[in-house]
Formats: structure tokens, sequence, C-alpha cells
């Protein structure tokens, strides 16, 4: 029964991690779905994009010659750039949503590719393991624990990661537990478990405990919460349509808007390498 009441629910309002990318501003095949890394390019949504993206590559140190694994790689335009952009050799993907996956299998048929949560990542369905796991914008709707348990099965020895997530700010702790509620239910819209998140203290330990040395957190709240919400309210001074498309979207930049705003959960970039 609950099977066939998601089936439902996705018809009508499509799979949960699926936004309208034309409306963002990316009409391509192969599109971006991310929050972006904003500077000064708050017109351009794809450059934005490929801006998060391009953090993440700086951060392993992407090379050619790396067997590479994006996981919750969405439209696959994360695949495209690695392909065009870091000339990759031998890259393969993780993508939850069935309609996406079809596409990249018949667009970028080099790619190996599997439909699955990348919670489920096991040896059996790669040839190797891989010396980078990257994961776009995507992590923090799972518990940590258990995404560092299945990347790590799939991660070489010194294999390097990185990814996005949400952290407790300092203040967090001074909280009444009135505005704690709140978050509860702010962030369940999101599809985040508040329960899943960390400080910072708590996250190195974690990453730490799940045997992860070299481990660097960056803040990225001003140019990725900030810069999306400053985007996409632009964007609303030039709309003429209004359905549930772009009510998703718009209740994404709020919640953006409201986190920056408050203070109390920065969107971070991690990465580590594995002992």
């Amino acid at each position: 029964m609950a099977y066939f009441k998601q089936r439902l629910i996705e018809k009508v309002f499509g799979h949960k991690y699926a936004i309208d990318a034309k409306r963002l501003g990316d009409d391509s095949l192969l599109a971006w779905s991310n929050l972006g890394y904003w500077q000064d390019q708050h017109h351009d949504y794809p450059q934005a994009c490929q801006s998060l993206a391009d953090q993440i590559a700086v951060s392993v140190q992407l090379k050619k010659d790396d067997k590479v694994l994006d996981i919750g790689c969405g439209q696959g335009a994360s695949l495209l750039h690695w392909l065009k952009q870091y000339q990759i050799e031998q890259l393969s993907a993780v993508e939850l949503q069935a309609d996406c996956v079809k596409r990249i299998q018949k667009q970028l048929p080099q790619v190996q590719i599997y439909c699955e949560n990348f919670l489920n990542l096991n040896q059996q369905h790669f040839l190797n393991s891989f010396d980078v796991i990257v994961c776009i914008d995507a992590a923090y709707h799972s518990d940590l624990n258990s995404f560092l348990n299945s990347t790590s099965l799939v991660l070489n020895s010194k294999g390097r990661i990185a990814f996005h997530y949400l952290m407790w700010s300092d203040a967090w702790q001074e909280c009444s537990n009135l505005k704690k509620q709140q978050y509860r239910y702010l962030l369940k819209s999101a599809d985040v478990n508040w329960q899943n998140l960390m400080d910072e203290q708590q996250l190195t330990q974690k990453l730490i405990q799940k045997g992860f040395t070299e481990i660097e957190i960056q803040d990225f709240s001003k140019p990725v919460l900030n810069g999306f919400a400053v985007y996409i309210e632009n964007k609303r001074k030039e709309r003429k349509d209004f359905d549930l498309a772009q009510l998703k979207i718009d209740v994404t930049a709020k919640l953006c808007r409201k986190l920056y705003q408050d203070g109390l959960v920065r969107y971070i970039q991690v990465n580590a390498v594995k002992n």
C-alpha cells in the first residue's frame, strides 16, 4: 500500500528530489539541478551549478586518471562536466531517479550508472573500487553514519571523498526548545532529519571514527544558501506562470533564505582521505 501511495505522489508532484531545471534556467538535456555556488553570476544558473561542482573537484584534486564515482548525480550535468572539463577516463555514477538514469544511459553510454540508493553501495556493483567519490548537494538528505559506511565500502585506501552537508552552528545550543521544534519541521520539509545534523566538532569526530583523515570543512552558506535565494527572488520578478513545480522551487529558496539569515544551520563542503 505504501509503495502505491508513493507512486501516486510521484505521479502528481514528481520524484521528491526532482526539480524543474528549465524553470531554474537550464534547458539542457542533461541539466544541472543543485543549489549552485553563487559569486557574481546571479543571472546564470548553469554557471553557478558548475561552480559548485568545481569546488568539489578542486577539493579532491581531481585528475583524469582517477577512477571516479559520482553519487546522486541527478540529471547528468555533472557527469558531462567531469568528462569534458576534467577528461575523466573511468567514470561511474549512482542515481535514485529512474528517468534520469535512462536518459544518462542513452546520452553517456561510456558512464557506468546504476539506479540505486547511494546508501546501498556494495562492491558487487562495480568492476573496481574508486580513487574519488563525489556527491554534489545531496548527502545531507541522509544520515552521515550510513553515508560514510556505504561509501567506504567502494573507496580505495587513500581514496578521496567530497560532499555537501548541513551542520549546526555554535548558536544552536543556545536555542529555545520552541526554536528547535520549528527547525525540526523546517528541515523535514526539505527531507532532512534534524537529528542527523552535528556541530563541527561532532562531524569531525565522526569522520575520524570512520577512518578518514586530512579532513577539511568549508562553510558555503553565503555562496550557496544566500546565493540561490537571491537568484530565485530576482527571477520571481520576471515570472508569469505559477504551478506546483514553481511552488517547490520557491519553497526551497525561502528555506535557504531563512537558514542563511538565522545562522543556525551552515551549508558546508566536506572533503577527506580514507586511511
